[in-house]
């Protein structure tokens, strides 16, 4: 009985390894009767679209390599010829996308994100509610360029250590932890006390290599053991996911810190409870910050982008989405959502005693909170004067805002109206135009024989960027995938399959605009938990539109909050990689993530639902169903 039991137990295991190959061959064998049986356009393009988000969803190949399925599958059954599908891998998003890249090389590459966080975060104060505030102020602010993963990669050493000063101070001198001082009279003691603490800080290791193509971050901490799985901080197959699975733009490679596993308890490297709430609180308010700054700019994220992508391919004729629209409707939600976003975490792990935590005062300042600052001002003091080639890259960031903004503001004529024909430059002609300059740009000031930092060599023409830097960030898998949510949208176009499924969505039609917007923001939020976040909105897009043309429902209605909703996958560490970076620090459990992330998603669909319902409705015109959603309607129909 035992051999049998343990053979049982062997053979599971072998297939449980096997399980994505076993999805692989199994998924688009048992749907082969769908296209065999019904020989029709819609049956065939249904099996693909099927087939493609099981692996999707699954991950039982890379995101971007079951992108590729409707370029061969398409063709094979006749959907759509072969350089019919080819031509929807690359958009105008596709440049769009590389210019914003070039930027953020130049953004990474000279330290301007370093500088930006750690000014902004000595002007909070080292109170622990303003510190945090001061955290979620500056990654909310970086992440509106960068991606929401190498943000949290980058503002997250920066509190570590932060963390790290408060947790040593408490561990040498707890008995002290309310004592205030005079800070002007504290500052000989503070630093006397500081050098005996620093064998006791954990250490922060950065290597920035120019023949590295990732950046390693490392940290040492102490994680009760078999916390997870009992192997370790985060299974191999959710690291898999992690590095697949971003729906966040650009993406990075990361690696995730590696945590020490002792045979202690955790909490036992914090001196109070307070102390680790409050490790906790910064911790989780960094991630929460990085998504909530991604959805202020349609660049902000990959599913910004395959929602306008797909959106104007849809309807060429809608001109109502460009930057300056999007920015105009998401920062005030981004702005709402992070003071309910701050307030949920101060209430959950400080508690409500504002008063203390968030004092504006400078008179009178803890031991601990004196330590911080010095440690704050002291990283700050390491970056030196700001350099002239942090000049040039602040100086195209605020370029380029500022010619998305003005290309078609809408209430006034942009500076397209300059030109004699309209229509051919969009926001990916001033991206690739501003992006291909700091290639040319020299990154020493003329005529000047210093030398930056970062520098490969000693040319003195040596440009702003070179193109390891623009490749270490470009994520061409997210490219892909782009791609092919758009060759899944032009076959489902093509077949008739949307119209089809448009039709058997009717019977939702006595539900009012509001609630079928809500039932939509529920579901993709639900599922963006388990599945990565541009694979969940490439499925829904098609369906979603397809239901706002049946109903007569203006589809900016449904689209818009559900491609934000769609990043609000922030319960699990796997729900996305700034999740996993942040939970691999070692200060919060699943069980935080979960309490707190509900409540976040909460606030995310409260404060999505009563932008759409307020001042969307006269920014898109939402009350009435649009011409150009009737000529598609009635395009779809034929």
């Amino acid at each position: 009985m035992r051999l049998e039991a343990a053979a049982r137990m062997d053979l599971f295991r072998k297939l449980w390894k096997a399980r994505k190959l076993i999805v692989v061959v199994f998924i688009p064998l048992s749907l082969l009767p769908l296209p065999l049986i019904h020989p029709t356009s819609e049956a065939c393009c249904a099996y693909v679209l099927m087939v493609t988000a099981v692996y999707w969803v699954s991950e039982a190949v890379p995101l971007g390599a079951a992108a590729l399925v409707p370029a061969f599958l398409y063709p094979l059954f006749g959907v759509l010829k072969s350089s019919e599908v080819a031509a929807e891998y690359c958009k105008d998003t596709t440049l769009l996308l590389m210019g914003v890249i070039c930027l953020a090389a130049s953004i990474e590459k000279w330290n301007l994100h370093k500088r930006i966080a750690l000014r902004m975060v000595m002007i909070a104060g080292a109170k622990p509610g303003m510190l945090v505030l001061g955290f979620m102020c500056c990654t909310v602010f970086l992440s509106m360029w960068l991606s929401n993963t190498s943000t949290t990669a980058m503002v997250m050493p920066i509190a570590e250590a932060v963390l790290q000063q408060l947790i040593c101070t408490g561990l040498a001198d707890s008995h002290n932890d309310s004592e205030t001082v005079e800070a002007p009279e504290e500052d000989s003691a503070v630093s006397d006390k500081e050098e005996n603490l620093d064998k006791n800080q954990l250490e922060l290791l950065y290597r920035n290599d120019s023949d590295c193509t990732k950046q390693e971050l490392s940290t040492l901490s102490e994680v009760q053991t078999g916390e997870v799985n009992g192997l370790g901080l985060i299974p191999v197959s959710d690291q898999d996911f992690i590095r697949h699975a971003n729906g966040h733009l650009p993406q990075v490679a990361i690696e995730i810190p590696n945590v020490k596993r002792v045979k202690a308890r955790r909490d036992s490297q914090y001196p109070t409870k307070r102390d680790h709430m409050i490790c906790k609180c910064l911790s989780l308010s960094i991630t929460y910050a990085a998504t909530i700054g991604g959805l202020i700019t349609i660049t902000g994220t990959s599913t910004n982008l395959i929602f306008a992508e797909q959106f104007n391919n849809r309807y060429p004729d809608a001109k109502v989405i460009n930057f300056g629209t999007w920015f105009i409707f998401s920062f005030p939600i981004a702005i709402i959502m992070l003071v309910l976003t701050w307030l949920w975490l101060h209430f959950l792990f400080l508690g409500c005693n504002f008063r203390e935590t968030c004092s504006l005062s400078k008179k009178r300042k803890t031991r601990r909170e004196i330590l911080s600052e010095k440690r704050i001002h002291e990283e700050y003091a390491k970056l030196g004067p700001i350099s002239y080639p942090e000049v040039v890259t602040g100086v195209f960031f605020i370029l380029m805002t500022l010619l998305w903004f003005t290309r078609e503001p809408g209430f006034v004529p942009g500076w397209t109206s300059l030109f004699e024909k309209k229509g051919y430059r969009t926001d990916a002609t001033v991206s690739v135009l501003l992006g291909f300059l700091l290639f040319l740009i020299p990154a020493r000031r003329p005529f000047s024989s210093s030398s930056y930092r970062n520098t490969d060599d000693d040319d003195p023409l040596a440009p702003m960027i070179t193109w390891k830097d623009f490749q270490r960030l470009m994520p061409w898998e997210i490219v892909i995938l782009v791609g092919g949510g758009y060759a899944l949208a032009a076959g489902c176009k093509v077949s008739g399959l949307s119209v089809w499924i448009g039709r058997q969505l009717e019977p939702m039609s006595g539900l009012p605009p509001w609630a079928v917007t809500l039932l939509a923001c529920l579901l993709v939020s639900a599922v963006t938990e388990f599945a990565s976040n541009p694979a969940t909105l490439t499925v829904f897009l098609p369906i979603l539109s397809a239901l706002s043309e049946t109903l007569r429902i203006n589809p900016l209605h449904t689209l818009i909050p559900s491609t934000m909703c769609v990043s609000f996958g922030v319960m699990l560490p796997v729900g996305n990689p700034p999740n996993a970076i942040v939970f691999s620090y070692g200060h919060v459990q699943i069980s935080d993530m979960v309490k707190a992330g509900f409540g976040v998603n909460l606030i995310g669909v409260a404060v999505v639902m009563l932008a759409i319902t307020t001042w969307g409705v006269p920014l898109f015109n939402l009350t009435e169903f649009p011409a150009w959603a009737v000529a598609r309607n009635v395009t779809g129909s034929l």
